[in-house]
This record gives C-alpha cells, structure tokens and sequence, in this order.
C-alpha cells in the first residue's frame, strides 16, 4: 500500500465572505511516500511533480487536510484529489472524541516531542524570504504525522495533554489501510 503523508504551507486561513469561502494562497507542500521512504517538498511551480506521485497513492494521510490541505492543493490540480483514498487523523480524533486538539498536544503526549514552530511563523519567514525554514517546519510537521499515524496504527490510540494530564484517545484503526478507496487510475500528468 502506497501512503503520502502531506502538510502544507500557506499565507493564511480558509475565511468565509458571506456566502463564500476564500482559500489562502500555497506556498508549499510537503510530503513522505512510503514507496520511497523519502521527505520531499514542492512549492507551487513544482507540482506538475507532485501529481503523479499522489495520483499513485493508495492512501493521503494527513491532519487537518480534510477542511484544509485537500481543499487548498484541490486548487491547484486539474483533478479531484478527494477521489484518492484519505484518512485525516484530526477528523478521526474528533469522531472519538467529539471536538478537535491541535496536533502539538498530541505529538507531546504521544512521541514525547513538540512541533518546531507554527503556522504563523512559517508565513513570517515566508515573507522574509527564509523558504528552507519553512520547507524544514512543514517537513517537521509531516515526520509528526507520520509517527502519529504509525503509533495510532500500532496502539489503537493516541494520547492528548489536557492541561497537565495526559489522556488516551481509542481511535478504531481497522479500517485505515483498507485498499479500494482509490479511484485514479491513470495519470493526468507525464
């Protein structure tokens, strides 16, 4: 089973506008793919790159991407990236858990370990032109995602910090790597 883990960095925040919503510009996209085992990064005039490669997926993992990363890079691709097979870890938490935690508190609890920085951060330095920084955070966030998503494979849960105690998080994994979600079946890239 082929899996992309992915994040990616924005100049903003989806907004609603009356009846509209407006979708921030992309700076870049960051993912591992397990047919490699490797991080690689794509900012916008590269993603004739990236294409084939989640085309080819089996499974995009990531958190939050279901109200957020899938929604902004679907703008970019000719495609319907919502026909590959997903699993947002943010969206299976608040299943159990009925309301949303930032992936810091879960990577804390979990792996023992916090994010690099924050979003906004990654847009400072964007701006300042400092593009590995950001490149470097959002690979950060995805390496988190990752172990997140193997360890709530693994355990059948994830751990949150509330305040000072930590809290389990029983998620229902069975289903997370079942093939035929998938509905590319060719290329519309290369």
């Amino acid at each position: 089973m082929r899996k992309i883990v992915f994040d990616l960095e924005t100049d903003g925040i989806i907004t609603n506008v009356g009846s509209k919503q407006v979708f921030p510009n992309m700076y870049v996209v960051c993912i591992h793919d397990s047919a490699t085992d490797k991080y690689t990064s794509y900012k916008q005039d590269q993603l004739k790159d990236l294409w084939p490669i989640l085309e080819k997926a089996d499974l995009l993992i990531g958190y939050n991407s279901e109200s957020f990363d899938t929604p902004i890079l679907n703008r970019y691709y000719s495609g319907d990236l919502s026909k590959i097979g997903s699993l947002d870890l943010l969206a299976e938490i608040k299943k159990s858990l009925g309301y949303r935690i930032k992936l810091d508190s879960v990577a804390e609890a979990t792996l023992g370990r916090k994010k690099s920085g924050h979003g906004l951060e990654a847009m400072e330095w964007w701006k300042q032109g400092r593009y590995d920084d950001v490149i470097k955070y959002c690979i950060d966030d995805v390496k988190i995602t990752k172990d997140i998503y193997d360890y709530a494979l693994k355990n059948g849960h994830l751990k949150f910090k509330d305040g000072n105690t930590i809290k389990e998080i029983k998620l229902d994994t069975s289903k997370w790597e079942n093939k035929g979600n998938s509905a590319i079946t060719q290329t519309l890239f290369g």
